[in-house]
């Protein structure tokens, strides 16, 4: 067991390496792709064209594969909280490659969603593993979960119809809002999925059942509105914000929709709950530092380009002025 909780641990730091460097790439992959079309933010493909976009997408699919190998030997519990090593080598490498600076309140921002995360986790109840596909299928279809599937989706909905259009540009919840939800349930179908195969090579074959390739289709279809979306996001907010925003709701998120699927949340004791509502507290904490760090960005870089502006027409104006001075001074002149 030791062996096995090893192999997940070295999978799951490898994961958070290749995830952290893949939004590096990528964010570099969308700049020059918007230097040479429609950028992301605003509908546009051609980052599809960029190799560095491709390198950033392949090395997120590696880190990826390995997070989902990961939960194979090691328990949950021990693999989701490693998933917070990807924002720290995000935010150094968007430090030093994208010259994105974080300020201290960002840092603590950080720290705080990062501390969050892992004490919702930590506390987290434990999961009961199904032994087969069909009995993933009865807890997918069970009223509780579908609620919630009613509700993500509906949510999802608002978000991509209503709300993008209005503030997508300006209020980085509505894209990674869009990429969270959709990624707890690709988290669920992606459960299903590595049951099956894991049973499948256990020598009790899952391939038959319709219900594995529902969930499959599932999958691809959550995890390509995660890509475009997280894309947009990338593309249009900082990195070094991005990243640790997307893991805190991605992972209370997936949490919520574990819990409500496979019913982990029964015969939890007092103390466990307490420590999760302290979790979601410093999550939130966090959150809308980084929020108040990212909103004074703005601002700053609003009154600069406001102040630019007016020290050129300053500038204009008396470049203008004395031009006609000059002209009344040659008119009114006693040498002509």
């Amino acid at each position: 067991m030791e062996t096995d909780n090893g192999k997940g641990l070295i999978l799951a730091v490898a994961s958070s390496i290749f995830i952290g460097s893949s939004f590096i790439l990528k964010k570099k992959g969308l700049k020059r792709a918007g230097a040479n079309g429609t950028r992301a933010g605003y509908g546009g493909y051609t980052y599809l064209l960029e190799p560095l976009w491709w390198a950033g997408m392949v090395t997120m699919i590696v880190g990826e594969a390995a997070n989902f190998v990961a939960y194979i030997y090691a328990p949950a519990v021990l693999v989701t909280p490693l998933g917070a090593l990807s924002i720290i080598i995000s935010a150094v490498l968007a430090h030093f490659l994208l010259k994105e600076k974080i300020k201290k309140m960002g840092v603590l921002g950080c720290v705080s969603c990062i501390v969050g995360s892992v004490v919702i986790v930590i506390h987290a109840p434990q999961e009961q593993t199904p032994n087969s596909v069909e009995e993933i299928w009865i807890l997918a279809t069970q009223p509780a979960f579908l609620t919630y599937v009613a509700v993500t989706m509906s949510i999802v909905l608002a978000l991509i119809l209503h709300f993008e259009p209005l503030c997508g540009q300006t209020n980085i919840l509505v894209y990674i809002g869009i990429c969270s939800l959709m990624g707890a349930l690709t988290v669920m179908s992606i459960k299903a999925i590595g049951i099956a195969i894991k049973l499948t090579i256990e020598g009790v074959s899952q391939i038959g059942y319709p219900q594995t390739w529902l969930f499959f289709m599932v999958a691809v279809t959550c995890v390509v509105t995660q890509l475009i979306y997280l894309n947009k996001a990338l593309d249009t907010f900082n990195a070094a914000i991005v990243s640790p925003v997307y893991y805190v709701m991605f992972t209370t998120l997936t949490i919520v929709a574990s819990a409500i699927m496979f019913k982990d949340w029964s015969g939890q004791d007092a103390a466990s709950v307490a420590s999760e509502i302290c979790g979601f507290i410093t999550v939130l904490t966090g959150t809308m530092i980084l929020h108040g760090t990212k909103e004074e960005e703005q601002q700053q870089q609003a009154s600069s380009e406001l102040i630019f502006g007016s020290a050129e027409r300053v500038r204009w104006y008396e470049s203008r002025k004395s031009t006609n001075e000059e002209h009344l001074i040659s008119l009114y002149s006693p040498e002509y």
